[in-house]
């Protein structure tokens, strides 16, 4: 891979969102997001049915207008009154709002699958109806084709937009956005190739999204991907099926937005691959109504913290061989009392594969620092579970986030691969391979940093003695400049009538 960045240089898609900000004036970030992923989402429909409709037209049997040629090819039927070039017609007058909501509800109707999906609030009176005309008429003068496929343009922007807005949320993003580090790593060591794929806490859909530009990466077959996933938020429920659909994607997220623990969609499903991101240390999740729940295996876990909860849902539905990534807040590593307990019954039963502490300032919702486990329920390397320091990994792309590089990423995965072919991994500081007596040796906490030990500074030659001299002597040069800086500045209070 090449040392591109992880959001990558997204010229184009950046162009598109930033010149599509200024529609947003005094609105609420999380409120304008809907409006302008609606927007993208509104395009790309339209413009895949203007290729197919292009095709018929060309094959000259008449069928341009019939919807099941449409379906039959997994693309959703557009009425007229809600295609692209009828709404850029009344891009610039007033009722543009109103040309828009109308298109999305006539779109709804036409395709069940979208039934109640699209946001439909274009015509409320505090939208300024002048800039959202602008905002129709950048997307007609945009050459997509120009730049390439103008579907995948309109996906990427889409998953850029997303990104964008999560970094202009800030603590309320971590509903719906898990930063492309963390995804793409659990991606790259899960490897999904093929078969179920879920995620309780989907957000928007970006665990999908990028598993299946996984399989596409290595020459799969999406279609040999099944998604399963749920999510509690109704609007980003939404978002996650428009994300699903412009992607191209089919998933089952349930019947509508759903809380995970009290009203599971998926059941009896056995995932090959669980990747998820839950909501970190979640008190609120009433699990005192709970208390007596199948799904409980390793222990009951505690009221006040639904991290132990959300694993043992995950972990009760993988199948036989099944592979779950997980990001958690580090202080599931080693809390204690009866999460402590359901840990050490979890690594009891051989099922903790990799824990992979992580750089801090990844998310833009929280500074805190975070760890991936991986689980496995059929593991190669019996008795044995790889840590990873990985917190000195990526760099600062803005003076609160940071984010890893593909080659970051990369290395990371990387260890866990050759750990599981039986390659030696060691490398202190950064990687250690533990067994199940070493582990239990540390009452079962699982923080990489105990394990992988200091990395070995290089011997520079210099005695100690020697060294300790020159450093103690450049120090009191340091100290005398500090008092002669200090009364100078004293002496410049003195003058202004200031005594320090």
């Amino acid at each position: 891979m090449s040392a591109e960045v992880n959001s990558a240089n997204l010229g184009f898609e950046k162009e598109i969102f930033k010149a599509a900000d200024k529609l947003r004036g005094n609105i609420d970030a999380a409120e304008y997001k809907n409006i302008v992923l609606g927007l993208i989402f509104l395009k790309y429909i339209s413009d895949s049915f203007i290729e197919r409709y292009e095709e018929l037209v060309a094959e000259g049997d008449g069928f341009e207008e019939d919807r099941d040629e449409y379906l039959a090819e997994n693309i959703f039927f557009v009425p007229e009154e809600a295609r692209w070039d009828y709404i850029s017609k009344h891009a610039i007058q007033p009722e543009i709002g109103k040309v828009i909501d109308e298109a999305m509800v006539s779109i709804e109707k036409e395709n069940d699958r979208l039934s109640g999906i699209l946001p439909k609030n274009y015509a409320r009176p505090e939208l300024d109806k002048r800039r959202l005309g602008e905002v129709v008429t950048l997307f007609d003068n945009l050459k997509l084709k120009e730049q390439g496929n103008s579907k995948d343009i309109l996906g990427r922007t889409y998953e850029y937009a997303i990104a964008q807005f999560a970094e202009q949320e800030g603590k309320r993003a971590g509903e719906f956005y898990t930063p492309s580090s963390i995804v793409r790593t659990l991606v790259e060591i899960l490897e999904p190739y093929e078969g179920r794929v879920y995620d309780p806490c989907c957000g928007a859909g970006g665990m999908f999204v990028q598993s299946a530009k996984f399989v596409e990466r290595n020459r799969g077959r999406v279609n040999d991907l099944s998604i399963y996933g749920q999510e509690a938020n109704a609007n980003t429920w939404k978002l996650a099926q428009m994300n699903l659909a412009i992607h191209g994607l089919e998933g089952d997220l349930g019947q509508g937005a759903a809380d995970t623990f009290y009203n599971n969609q998926h059941p009896s499903m056995r995932a090959d691959y669980i990747l998820a991101n839950p909501p970190f240390n979640m008190s609120d999740w009433g699990g005192d109504k709970l208390a007596e729940d199948g799904r409980w295996q390793y222990g009951t876990p505690p009221e006040g913290n639904a991290n132990y909860a959300w694993m043992q849902h995950m972990i009760y539905h993988l199948a036989p061989n099944g592979k779950l990534g997980l990001v958690l807040a580090n202080g599931s590593l080693s809390s204690s009392g009866r999460e402590g307990e359901i840990r050490a019954n979890i690594i009891k039963d051989d099922l903790v594969e990799a824990v992979i502490s992580m750089p801090e300032r990844l998310f833009y919702s929280t500074g805190i620092p975070v760890s991936l486990w991986i689980i496995n329920k059929n593991k190669k390397k019996k008795g044995k579970t790889l840590f990873i320091d990985a917190r000195s990994l990526g760099h600062m792309v803005s003076r609160a986030h940071r984010e890893l590089s593909l080659e970051d990423i990369d290395k990371i995965a990387n260890a866990y691969h050759r750990f599981v072919k039986g390659e030696d991994v060691q490398r202190l500081g950064y990687v250690h391979e533990a067994d199940l007596e070493e582990i239990e040796q540390n009452n079962f906490v699982l923080t990489p940093g105990r394990y992988v030990g200091l990395e070995e500074v290089e011997d520079d030659g210099i005695p100690f003695e020697e060294k300790m001299e020159g450093l103690t002597a450049e120090l009191g040069e340091l100290l005398t400049e500090s008092h002669k800086l200090e009364e100078a500045i004293r002496e410049q209070l003195g003058g202004i009538g200031f005594d320090l």
